[in-house]
């Protein structure tokens, strides 16, 4: 497959397939990148339908690893913005994939925008409440969060007060795109009743996965993946 790859005011990025008047901005998740393996697949399915993709490594990530920023909710929305921008320039028809973390920044950043459609593979679409889960199994209280601004965690991810209380300040409130979900049976990450409520709140569909968790991998768990975009790329 022809893969382009360039730089977006010096935001790594890819774009997947022959030229086309349609792309799919593909926004990945905590601790993956730009090349990911659902990018890859998904990029293939796309082509097949004469559809590209724009892949990009968010802050702290793929080839931006050991570089400033950290990866933050609001210095990630701002790349969110800058390759949306792009991408309105080059496309006239733009559809979202995104995955887990990478999701909830394209529900905050994408809103307003009139995408064709969005696909989104276990997505966290509470960011407060993974926040506040993360707090209670680390037994870090808004105190200790607060005065000491951030704290790192085992699970490799750090806790930051202001991204506490930006995501506390910045609500999903707005989301009116036709939407596909996929969700792993026993994702512990993104509970089930939070997708449930996004699920009834956007008239979105949902697909979930027996025995599958939050990070889709396993060869059968990938399969999975491949049959629902079948299903639900257009």
């Amino acid at each position: 497959m022809k893969i382009e790859t360039m730089k977006i005011e010096q935001i790594p990025a890819l774009v997947w397939g022959d030229s086309s008047d349609q792309v799919i901005l593909a926004v990945h998740g905590s601790h993956s990148h730009k090349k990911d393996t659902s990018i890859e697949i998904l990029a293939e399915k796309a082509a097949q339908r004469g559809i590209q993709v724009i892949s990009f490594d968010l802050p702290a990530h793929g080839d931006r690893i050991g570089t400033e920023p950290p990866c933050k909710v609001q210095n990630s929305v701002k790349d969110l913005r800058i390759v949306m921008d792009y991408a309105k320039q080059r496309w006239s028809q733009i559809s979202l994939f995104a995955c887990s973390l990478g999701a909830y920044f394209s529900l905050l950043e994408f809103s307003r925008e009139p995408l064709h459609q969005a696909l989104f593979l276990s997505p966290l679409v509470d960011m407060q409440r993974m926040i506040t889960n993360m707090m209670k199994w680390f037994e870090v209280t808004e105190e200790q969060l607060q005065k000491l601004g951030e704290i790192p965690t085992p699970m490799g991810e750090t806790l930051y007060w202001d991204t506490y209380c930006y995501v506390k300040e910045h609500p999903i409130e707005h989301w009116n795109c036709d939407t596909a979900i996929l969700y792993g049976e026993n994702d512990t990450l993104c509970e089930r009743d939070t997708i449930n409520s996004f699920v009834e709140r956007f008239s979105s569909r949902l697909e979930v996965v027996p025995g599958a968790e939050h990070f889709f991998h396993t060869p059968e768990q990938l399969a999975a993946y491949s049959a629902w975009l079948d299903k639900n790329l257009r």
